[in-house]
């Protein structure tokens, strides 16, 4: 049993490990890839129509494979005020993310990115009218500090680039807080949610692709006439598939793990992805840079304890105390000044020399002493009677509150 015990929890820390790193992997080489791209293609928004196109053509087939639960019905109401604003906040959030990479470094753009938790901080207080601890705001000030002093020593500093990081972390700052209130109300699987709002932001969207970026690249006379189309095409494709891919593995964790892991981990990503870059595309930086981006991570995973840790205190003042009850209240608080016994339990005499009559639930800190009998004083009489020679039992029960 021992042995059972130990492979399933092997296979479920092995399957925790394997999620992470092909997560990691996804996102580092998504990033990295549109990196690439942009550089010599200039149409994020482009990028973005790609990777939603791909995620609402293969995500159906995918998920069916999967025992996830079909679409729950909504009202036409809330498609308009809730899941459309969701579609629309998904491609803005993108394009302006690859905004950022094409501006600046990606290691900068995610430093800035970093600054999620505090947008999360500010909205919930605006929108959902919620309060923080104070170690929850004061884990913001290594963030902000971090990115700040990445700013002031970002070599390749824009400011385009530190506009549009921002404005996407407010985009996602809102997809999250309005998602989670969209799978509350509605009870959809977040997979579900995912191919919907894909599907939804790849139609919707499809004509304002073509309007400004479709049209400038038919007439973009320098890719058209470049080698490197299908290279183009193909690095497109793979960077469509890499987003595919961190979106799944980001919502598989979220599944596995509890809220606190999946936030550390999604920290450490992070990490993974401003190695990443900096190791392949090689973007200058310097120690007080790399300095600021560490201590931006720091603040994340700050955030992420003081907020686990105000979850969990919300939680234990809303749950019931867990009660265990013994019969024998003597057994465990022999130094009462007072005896619990049948037969002065109605003695007046003994109730005028301080004994306490259980007739009442009697409460003394963390314990409850809680009559189980209601006795005539006659009947107690008698039971002392029956028991002479044995010890007189309290008819009272002690309840031990955890």
């Amino acid at each position: 049993m021992k042995e059972d015990h130990r492979a399933s929890a092997f296979y479920d820390a092995a399957k925790i490990v394997v999620v992470c790193i092909l997560w990691y992997l996804c996102s580092t080489t998504d990033n990295i890839i549109g990196k690439i791209i942009l550089s010599e293609f200039p149409y994020p928004m482009t990028i973005t129509m790609v990777q939603l196109a791909t995620a609402a053509i293969l995500l159906g087939p995918i998920i069916s494979t999967m025992d996830v639960p079909s679409v729950t019905e909504m009202s036409r109401r809330y498609y308009f005020t809730m899941i459309l604003p969701l579609a629309m906040g998904k491609f803005l959030s993108s394009v302006s993310s690859y905004v950022s990479i094409w501006k600046s470094s990606v290691s900068y753009a995610h430093t800035v990115k970093a600054t999620l938790p505090m947008f999360t901080v500010i909205l919930s207080r605006l929108i959902l009218g919620e309060t923080q601890t104070i170690s929850v705001y004061l884990s913001l000030l290594p963030i902000i500090g971090g990115v700040v002093i990445a700013t002031v020593t970002e070599l390749a500093f824009d400011y385009v680039g530190l506009g549009s990081a921002l404005f996407a972390t407010l985009c996602f700052s809102l997809q999250t807080i309005f998602s989670k209130m969209c799978l509350k109300d509605t009870g959809l699987h977040h997979m579900r949610l995912l191919v919907l709002i894909t599907r939804i932001s790849t139609v919707c969207f499809l004509p304002l692709w073509v309007l400004f970026d479709l049209r400038r690249i038919v007439h973009d006379e320098h890719f058209l006439n470049s080698n490197n189309k299908l290279y183009m095409m193909m690095m497109l494709l793979c960077d469509g598939l890499c987003n595919m891919g961190h979106n799944i593995f980001a919502f598989t964790l979220l599944s596995i793990v509890t809220s606190l892991s999946y936030a550390v981990a999604n920290a450490t990503k992070r990490i993974f992805i401003i190695s990443g870059s900096l190791l392949v595309l090689k973007n200058p930086v310097t120690p007080t840079n790399i300095l600021g981006m560490l201590v931006a991570i720091f603040g994340v995973l700050s955030y992420n304890k003081a907020k686990y840790d105000q979850n969990q205190a919300i939680k234990k003042a809303h749950t019931l105390p867990y009660v265990r009850s013994e019969p024998d209240f003597l057994k465990h608080h022999t130094s009462l000044p007072h005896s619990k016994s049948d037969v002065n339990l109605y003695d007046s005499q003994a109730q005028q020399n301080g004994h306490i009559l259980l007739r009442e639930w009697h409460n003394n800190d963390h314990v409850t002493i809680i009559p189980i009998a209601e006795h005539k004083p006659e009947e107690a009489e008698y039971t002392v009677r029956q028991t002479k020679s044995a010890t007189t039992q309290a008819h009272a029960r002690v309840v031990h509150h955890v």
